[in-house]
């Protein structure tokens, strides 16, 4: 890894350098991935995305590798092994939020064919491409992740509020926020001449 990369200033080590050049921004049509995002996302709540990444392995361990109905059929012994795993995030409400969840992304795939197809409609279908000067340009939430986050909320989600939204919009690609001085940044789009 290239340690003379400009990156957004928030991957400042190899932990994050990695996530950052090859996930962070680029978009997600697998329902299992997305489901993977909303999980980890959840889970970082009130701590450090670094404390996420590191215990990323024991979580695709943990959760069967995020299988989507096998999550949703997780019962009070599989909650008792999670609240046992050091390896993972021991909160009691985000582990049962995790296996609500896949709960509620079944009903959504029954009802849209898949989640991937329900949640990229917050965006029109096409990622939200920013290009901001620096991290502080980089709004918590936007009118869409208030939408996403009223919506999941309303289909029986947890830990899905409009911060967590917007952090898990960047994470699969929905918006891509990298700054301008990052090598990830895309170009501006050229316009017509008249």
């Amino acid at each position: 890894m290239n340690t003379t990369t400009t990156r957004c200033a928030w991957a400042a080590d190899e932990l994050h350098w990695t996530y950052h050049d090859t996930e962070w921004g680029v978009p997600v049509h697998d329902d299992r991935t997305l489901f993977e995002f909303i999980v980890l996302e959840g889970a970082q709540a009130g701590l450090s995305w670094s404390t996420i990444l590191r215990k990323r392995d024991t979580y695709r361990r943990a959760f069967r590798d995020f299988d989507i109905a096998k999550v949703a059929r997780f019962t009070a012994r599989d909650e008792a092994r999670l609240l046992a795993d050091p390896g993972i995030v021991r909160n009691r409400q985000k582990i049962a939020a995790a296996i609500g969840n896949a709960k509620a992304v079944i009903a959504i795939q029954q009802e849209f064919g898949s989640f991937d197809a329900w949640l990229w409609r917050f965006v029109d279908g096409t990622p939200r491409v920013n290009r901001p000067r620096s991290l502080q340009d980089v709004p918590a939430r936007t009118p869409q992740s208030d939408a996403l986050s009223k919506a999941l909320q309303a289909r029986g989600f947890k830990f899905v509020g409009t911060t967590i939204c917007y952090a898990f919009m960047q994470a699969v690609g929905m918006v891509d926020d990298h700054t301008v001085d990052c090598f990830r940044c895309k170009p501006a789009p050229r316009t017509a001449r008249r």
